[in-house]
């Protein structure tokens, strides 16, 4: 890997999450764009931006590989896999299917206080979004999300959207980041759970239809 490769953090130590660590450093630095869809990179390469051996991170190309995140290249390494405009449109549509009644139907289900505790993780989003920490802002992202969904207690349901979200991850949100445009988007979490704790079920539908249009809209931008 040259020196003008993705600046990955330096992973030291061992541990049976060792490899879990290597391939969530991977995705960040998809989402940081510091990993472009297209371009391919070498596990040695990858390995010496960790300071670690190349074994780790193969498992964890494989990990990122079964996801569909990146592409096997024979004899180069592990392609970063593009995602078509038909494919975001698709995975939105699988994703509002799923999310909006699913998150809907919580508020006039949900415990309010197990609402309530998830009021931190949409201010950590929106903190995150005014820091222009995208890392921070998508792992909030999805602590929330796959929380709410989480009191429906369908386990299965979680998984899904864990796999949907992960297939129409952001790349590169740099740009939108730096132009405030996931602010708005980070806020209207805060208005979901507004609108669930109000027990106003038209509200959450209502929220949820427009955040899902936000994020396909950053989407576009990118």
């Amino acid at each position: 890997m040259t020196a003008d490769g993705p600046a990955l953090p330096a992973l030291g130590g061992r541990g049976p999450s060792y490899r879990e660590r290597v391939a969530d450093a991977l995705r960040a630095a998809l989402i940081a764009g510091e990993l472009r869809p297209g371009e391919v990179y070498s596990a040695l390469g990858l390995a010496a931006r960790f300071g670690v051996s190349a074994t780790p991170v193969r498992e964890a190309l494989l990990d990122l590989t079964k996801e569909g995140l990146v592409d096997a290249v024979p004899n180069k390494g592990y392609r970063v896999t593009a995602v078509s405009e038909r494919q975001l449109d698709e995975y939105t549509h699988v994703r509002a299917l799923i999310e909006i009644p699913t998150t809907a139907a919580l508020a006039s289900t949900a415990d309010p206080a197990a609402l309530a505790a998830l009021r931190p993780v949409a201010e950590e989003i929106v903190a995150a979004a005014a820091a222009g920490d995208l890392i921070a802002y998508v792992d909030a992202d999805q602590r929330l999300h796959l929380g709410l969904l989480a009191l429906a207690g369908n386990a299965h349901l979680v998984e899904v959207v864990r796999d949907l979200r992960r297939r129409s991850r952001l790349y590169g949100l740099t740009a939108p980041a730096g132009q405030g445009r996931l602010r708005a988007s980070a806020e209207e979490h805060l208005a979901l759970l507004d609108a669930l704790l109000a027990r106003d079920t038209e509200g959450v539908h209502a929220v949820m239809t427009r955040h899902l249009g936000q994020v396909r809209g950053l989407w576009a931008a990118l």
